[in-house]
């Protein structure tokens, strides 16, 4: 019986150092996180093809393929996180049940 009312108390004084461990991680991950994006480098992300269809004015519908397969691209991963995700919902949601 005494033991057990040690050990809780053992836990409940070293509880708060792990609290002020993750507190000092998150805001040094917040720190980081803030100097990487005020400090961050301009990259020009086209080649110099894609640069120079886009820039001539005379053909718009060019720009707009290249807008389109940019948001085709760009969604693919996304529906299929959403899936993968859905997906593991339901199996867990179908275990507790």
């Amino acid at each position: 019986m005494y033991t057990n009312d040690l050990r809780n108390k053992i836990k409940a004084v070293e509880a708060p150092r792990k609290v002020k461990k993750n507190e000092k991680s998150c805001l040094f991950s917040l720190l980081l996180i803030l100097v990487f994006n005020l400090f961050s480098l301009s990259a020009n992300a086209q080649c110099a093809m894609c640069r120079a269809a886009l820039t001539s004015e005379g053909n718009t519908t060019k720009a707009a393929a290249v807008n389109d397969g940019i948001v085709y691209l760009m969604a693919i991963p996304y529906i299929l996180v959403a899936g993968i995700g859905y997906a593991v919902y339901r199996m867990k949601k179908n275990k507790s049940s």
